[in-house]
């Protein structure tokens, strides 16, 4: 099962150092039945992009949670076992948790499968997201524009060969 595991960019330098992502459990995003009946898709590939995206909303807010980290938003793309997956059933169809999973150990690195990481010139939109996060959580309308602003921008893929280069 491909699961996509939200970083920072910090988070990844301390994954490549360690050589896993971890430690457990690690919260990730993928297809779950949740997530298909929600998307109403059957396109594994749309599918998994809104997986992609929900680990990037994941993302934004580690992002949130540390004002020293780069404001970037860091998402690994890691194989696992589908057994290794576990999706919260009584979570299952609330909004804030679709297609959220549980792996409860570590993932090697070598597992992974690409790394999706915002551009350069993504970083003033999603520093601006980071700071208006709390205030959407609240309901206010013009914070939730400005976290929107955020997921304007793609995340770009990396082989994993690149992250030396990323976390440089």
């Amino acid at each position: 099962m491909r699961v996509y595991v939200p970083l920072t960019l910090s988070g990844l330098a301390a994954a490549h150092q360690a050589g896993e992502l971890g430690p457990g459990p690690l919260t990730a995003y993928a297809v779950t039945p949740a997530l298909r009946e929600w998307y109403v898709s059957d396109d594994i590939e749309e599918l998994e992009y809104a997986a992609l995206s929900r680990a990037a909303a994941g993302s934004l807010r580690l992002v949130a949670g540390d004002p020293s980290v780069v404001r970037r938003r860091v998402v690994v793309a890691v194989d696992v076992a589908d057994s290794a997956a576990v999706a919260d059933p009584d979570r299952g169809l609330d909004p804030g948790a679709l297609g959220e999973v549980r792996i409860a150990a570590a993932v090697p690195l070598a597992k992974a499968a690409a790394v999706h990481v915002d551009a350069d010139d993504a970083e003033a939109d999603v520093a601006a997201a980071a700071a208006a996060l709390g205030a959407a959580d609240q309901g206010d309308d013009d914070a939730q524009f400005t976290v929107d602003g955020a997921e304007d921008h793609e995340l770009l893929w990396f082989a994993t060969q690149e992250i030396p280069n990323l976390i440089a």
